[in-house]
């Protein structure tokens, strides 16, 4: 039975417990709520569905801080976001034209050895060169659009490198709104964006709202290793989720 715009009422519950845990590992850590929501979301909806709607929430919550972000990022936010609207468009072309079981599988697979990724050690430097940063942004570009995540790439360009901490997040976040909207924009031209993925993300937003909030007041009160290994956990189901579907 439907219960908001087509979508059932177990498919609802699925998407509101996902939005507010992965809005809190936000609030928790200043990134990483696509990586956490694109593959949970992708085993209730359509992974297609699941990229929308998380590119919907990603916008609403950008924009509730935007006079932040715009004044605390650094200039090269701009750069990296203007690659990732060129990008963004063929990374959701091909999500479109891949089979729903295995792009779910490769999102769930992608967002287990991002998170990875994004948590090693780095080495502190001052300033990355073009080519890094061109790079970033056509790979956050193109994950924007196949999997919803345009962080891998971003985070560890910006807590790689000596900034201040305010400024490595409001850069990331201001290029995850960018991304967010460019995702949209993308699915509109291309005929995958409906309004009943607007539907859904509308009242999902509180829930990104409160969590992003709880994550926000716990920061600094839960160990690192306790919430790494939580959110390792719940991406290591995601992926073997998906590889059951697929089989």
């Amino acid at each position: 039975m439907d219960f908001i715009a087509g979508f059932s009422a177990a498919q609802v519950a699925a998407a509101l417990v996902a939005t507010f845990a992965s809005a809190f590992v936000r609030g928790l850590t200043g990134f990483g709520m696509a990586i956490l929501l694109v593959p949970i979301l992708a085993l209730a909806l359509l992974p297609v569905e699941a990229v929308l709607i998380t590119n919907c929430l990603a916008l609403f919550i950008g924009l509730s801080e935007i006079a932040r972000l715009v004044r605390e990022a650094e200039r090269s936010a701009w750069v990296v976001g203007a690659l990732v609207v060129i990008a963004t468009p063929p990374g959701l072309w091909l999500l479109m034209v891949t089979g729903a079981d295995l792009a779910r599988l490769i999102i769930a697979l992608v967002a287990l050895s991002a998170f990875g990724a994004v948590l090693l050690p780095r080495r502190k430097i001052a300033q990355h060169g073009g080519a890094t940063t061109a790079g970033v942004g056509v790979v956050s570009g193109l994950m924007t659009g196949f999997a919803g995540m345009p962080g891998p790439p971003v985070v560890p360009y910006y807590i790689g490198r000596e900034l201040p901490r305010a400024m490595a997040t409001a850069s990331m976040l201001l290029i995850f709104t960018i991304a967010g909207a460019t995702g949209i924009a993308a699915g509109v031209v291309l005929g995958a964006m409906e309004w009943r993925l607007l539907w859904l993300a509308l009242p999902l937003f509180p829930a990104v709202l409160i969590g992003n909030w709880a994550g926000a007041q716990a920061s600094g009160r839960i160990a690192d290793r306790t919430w790494r290994i939580c959110v390792g956990f719940v991406l290591g189901a995601a992926a073997l989720a998906a590889f059951v579907k697929l089989a």
